[in-house]
């Protein structure tokens, strides 16, 4: 099928959905997940055509071998409207199944399973050979009513121990390595939260939360009126910064906000980098110490100054040839997330677009 026929079929599902016969709907609902399954399944198989056939243009060009295959994941990453980071995931996602699981493509083609559960399994089996992954992909297979009966816990959990027994010291060694991974990550949630988690090895994790579960108990026993799930989250807070729940932390937010919404009543929301957009009226009650809560907050005032027609913060002069100091810090500020087009990922590098030594400026303008 051509891509003016993929663009067919999607025309003809926009018509889905309008009303019919709740059996009718029901059977659309299961058929439409088959097809999302299938859908999966042909993005993996074009995902590696594309890439072998990148591959093979490169070498014919001459790339130098280590530099054979740069690029591609990115374009993947733009065609999915994903982020190059995660058009690696998909490449490195598409090559395992076509080349190493075919029972799993089998599956999903079929609509069987959902691409989150293959998914599951190509990473449970990451760390086998070729032909011990074939194995344990024929062993899922196998069972009584196939991958279609397993949910994802056991999908995921099955694929492990089906590993472990092919090659024990490859699954051992996987998991003593892991622990170089361990990380804390924050990312937004609904209604001006987040979610603050860690990827910790099984015993601290575990040792972690129990400890949290016991002083949420003993508060609770001994009257304590916040459910346990907020003595938990209190005491998280309390003891990573040594400061009570009640007080605003001593920290810098970068809390970007206008005059209008800072001092009078306008409803324009602010911008918190690092998680984005936040209601006008919950953040002057922060800074102004919020009548709910007996902290005080600190609040440092700097001036960033912007056009009056678009709103974008105005350039900042300098002789550096380093984004470094209050420069960096201006142009977080402004961007908040990487350039490249669908990754939200914090900013991590900040660069010249053109070499200083061809004219290059050490300032925040756009091209």
């Amino acid at each position: 099928m051509t891509a003016a026929g993929v663009a067919a079929m999607a025309t003809t599902l926009r018509t889905l959905g309008g009303g019919g016969d709740p059996a009718e709907l029901i059977d659309q609902l299961r058929r439409l997940e088959e097809l999302k399954g299938a859908a999966a399944a042909a993005q993996a198989r074009v995902t590696t055509t594309f890439a072998a056939t990148q591959r093979a243009a490169q070498e014919a060009s001459g790339v130098p071998a280590h530099q054979v295959g740069n690029g591609i994941a990115a374009q993947i990453g733009l065609a999915r409207r994903d982020s190059p980071h995660r058009g690696g995931r998909h490449l490195g996602l598409a090559q395992a199944l076509v080349h190493e699981l075919p029972h799993t493509l089998a599956a999903l083609s079929a609509g069987h399973i959902s691409e989150w559960r293959a998914t599951l399994i190509t990473r449970e089996t990451a760390c086998l050979t070729a032909e011990h992954r074939r194995t344990v992909d024929a062993q899922l297979a196998a069972r009584p009513g196939g991958l279609e009966a397993l949910g994802d816990k056991t999908t995921a959990a099955e694929a492990r121990r089906a590993g472990y027994r092919l090659d024990p010291h490859a699954v051992t060694n996987r998991a003593r390595s892991a622990a170089a991974d361990r990380r804390v990550s924050l990312r937004p949630a609904p209604d001006t939260m987040t979610w603050l988690g860690a990827l910790l090895p099984a015993t601290q994790g575990v040792a972690a939360y129990t400890a949290l579960t016991k002083h949420a108990d003993t508060a609770r026993t001994a009257g304590d009126q916040r459910t346990r799930g907020q003595v938990m989250a209190d005491t998280l807070v309390e003891r990573l910064t040594g400061h009570p729940t009640t007080d605003m932390l001593p920290v810098e937010i970068q809390l970007v906000m206008t005059d209008r919404t800072l001092l009078t009543d306008h409803p324009e929301p602010a911008e918190l980098t690092g998680y984005g957009p936040l209601p006008a009226p919950l953040v002057r009650d922060w800074l102004r110490g919020d009548p709910a809560n007996t902290g005080k907050a600190n609040a440092w005032v700097r001036r960033l100054y912007t056009t009056p027609t678009t709103g974008q913060l105005i350039a900042m002069d300098t002789r550096r040839r380093c984004f470094d100091g209050k420069l960096r810090r201006f142009l977080i500020i402004t961007d908040r997330t990487c350039r490249t087009p669908w990754c939200d990922a914090p900013i991590r590098h900040l660069d010249h677009p053109h070499p200083v030594a061809q004219g290059g400026q050490t300032e925040p303008h756009r091209d």
